[in-house]
């Protein structure tokens, strides 16, 4: 088994082994991962954190070995909380790197970071500030990141920097946690799930105060939340049905 740890800003995740495949998600700097996978240009991913899988470019990415993978992936992350930092390297070249990158790895990658960071697991009333730091980030299928998220990497992301792992993909996320019969039940920072007229959960969002809701539908934005689903406060419509409320912390 060989291993792989991120030392690029923001690197695609793909379906298929090329550039023109579907991006399903993206590698953040640091995040490390095992390869499954290896050809001539690319790689099969597993990440660590959420076990996700996908093909990433073999140029984009830094070969670690078992004991180095196995140290990094059980450390608690320590994560970067500004929008935009940067990254020095041996050459005091800069890295820019997103929020959320993870920074446990500086030390293999010999890079050095002066910005502010997070480690601590965090209350569950910090889930709806920290949600805010991503209003108005573009949708971007695949994304995690201010500069293009979509709505399960948005509540992935906003748990991840207060400390709590969620899977990725919506229809993951809806296994976690514990189900609610009412929205009068809920919390600020319980997740509220969506489906299609197929029945598939394919949207969720973060649930505020007073039947709001945060979430990535062209951008991440506040709409209000009722027995339906979602009513968007642009259009004055009904724009995702309600499927369940389920309470991850």
């Amino acid at each position: 088994m060989q291993y792989g740890i991120c030392n690029l800003s923001i690197v695609p995740l793909r379906f298929e082994a090329a550039d023109a495949s579907e991006l399903v998600s993206q590698v953040l700097y640091g995040d490390v991962f095992k390869v499954l996978e290896q050809r001539k240009s690319w790689s099969k991913i597993r990440l660590a954190f959420d076990t996700y899988e996908g093909w990433i470019d073999n140029k984009q990415y830094i070969e670690l070995n078992e004991e180095q993978y196995s140290h990094l992936s059980n450390q608690p992350l320590q994560l970067t909380t500004d929008l935009v930092d940067f990254i020095q390297d041996n050459d005091k070249q800069l890295y820019p790197v997103p929020m959320g990158s993870v920074l446990n790895g500086l030390q293999v990658l010999e890079h050095t970071f002066e910005g502010l960071s997070t480690q601590e697991i965090k209350p569950k009333n910090n889930l709806v500030d920290t949600a805010f730091s991503y209003i108005n980030a573009p949708y971007l299928w695949g994304g995690k990141t201010p500069f293009g998220i979509d709505c399960s990497g948005f509540t992935q992301m906003v748990y991840k920097l207060n400390g709590y792992k969620l899977l990725r993909d919506a229809s993951q996320q809806a296994t976690q946690g514990e189900a609610l019969s009412f929205i009068e039940e809920s919390e600020p920072g319980d997740l509220a799930f969506f489906d299609n007229n197929e029945g598939l959960i394919t949207h969720v969002g973060i649930i505020m105060q007073d039947n709001y809701i945060i979430h990535a539908h062209g951008k991440v934005r506040i709409d209000r939340l009722d027995h339906s689903g979602i009513y968007n406060v642009d259009s004055r419509t009904h724009t995702h049905k309600l499927r369940v409320i389920k309470k991850i912390i």
